[in-house]
């Protein structure tokens, strides 16, 4: 009943305030379902504590909300569920996600989507996005999972893996400021060793028949973005074309938190605002080129390595991996 949004106070669903969070058997559930990908892609994660040394596990992120995660997006958001999970397991955070329509099945040619392929995503409380719905979990000290690049990002086409499509604007920052949030930049590498693209939004285009259909199928759907200038705004929804290879291992940085806690005067200036927005983009950035250099020496970051330790081990023990 949860994932077609039954309980609700008033005539009308409210998306943060009548959220119910996952029970213990349905947090088993979901870490059961999310089991493959975790053993498939044995995910490293490493957080940085407010002294600015970076540790392994999430033992950097801060304890009370309100905490906003802003980050990049894998093809597909395939690490979505890997850092709302692995927020739950170690540290008992529930990660709320701000989440294109879509993903929540809403409405679309005036037909509900199947609620189950969207279950997951109700579940474990994200939302549309929006700037009421972000100034409401904020306000709820809540813990938030924000993409700047959106669609365009998990979308993305060939040799676009770790590039960031972010807007001019720095709004999020100045709403941060407003409740006095702590930002969490983080970069995730990886994708490069698990798939790689072969026909982007551009290339489907040049497909007779397909063509057409792709073009209506974007006319149907609201452009959140369309407000916007330069990449970020070409936000098209379509399934891009990509290989998988040999599962390799995924990394995560959750870099050193900002606080901005008494700076909500300082951060009204939009300049000032702006140089926030621009760190916080180059410790996304940063997270990014140090992961992809230090993963060279980790000796399990192939498939056939880790499979093999697993296999002696009886797939109980934590994979290791290089020291930060």
């Amino acid at each position: 009943m949860k994932g077609v949004f039954f309980y609700r106070r008033s005539r009308a669903h409210d998306h943060v305030s009548d959220f119910v969070p996952p029970t213990q058997e349905e947090r088993e559930r979901s870490y059961e379902e999310e089991g493959l990908i975790s053993k498939l892609t044995s995910p490293v994660m490493f957080s940085t504590n407010q002294h600015g040394k970076i540790v392994k596990g999430l033992s950097g992120i801060p304890h009370e909300g309100p905490v906003l995660f802003v980050g990049i997006h894998m093809l597909l958001g395939f690490e979505i569920g890997i850092i709302v999970l692995e927020l739950l397991k170690q540290r008992n955070i529930l990660l709320r996600g701000i989440a294109h329509p879509m993903l929540l099945g809403d409405f679309f040619d005036g037909e509900l989507q199947e609620p189950n392929r969207y279950d997951r995503a109700r579940l474990h409380g994200a939302v549309p996005v929006s700037g009421k719905n972000l100034l409401k979990l904020l306000s709820s000290k809540s813990f938030i999972l924000l993409y700047p690049g959106g669609a365009r990002e998990a979308l993305h086409r060939q040799g676009e893996q770790y590039k960031l499509f972010w807007p001019e604007k720095a709004e999020f920052v100045r709403m941060a400021a407003r409740f006095e949030a702590t930002i969490i930049p983080f970069g995730i590498v990886g994708e490069d060793d698990i798939a790689e693209v072969l026909l982007g939004y551009e290339d489907m285009l040049k497909i007779p028949i397909y063509n057409d259909w792709l073009e209506k199928f974007n006319s149907d759907i609201q452009n959140l973005r369309s407000g916007e200038s330069g990449e970020v705004a070409n936000q098209q929804m379509y399934l891009p074309f990509f290989v998988p290879k040999p599962p390799g291992r995924l990394y995560f940085l959750f870099g050193k938190p900002i606080s901005t806690a008494g700076r909500k005067d300082e951060l009204r200036d939009k300049a000032n605002a702006h140089r926030l927005y621009l760190q916080v983009k180059g410790e996304v950035e940063a997270a990014m080129a140090y992961l992809l250099k230090r993963r060279k020496e980790d000796p399990y970051r192939n498939f056939l390595p880790r499979f093999l330790y697993e296999a002696t081990s009886g797939f109980t023990h934590q994979m290791p991996t290089f020291d930060p």
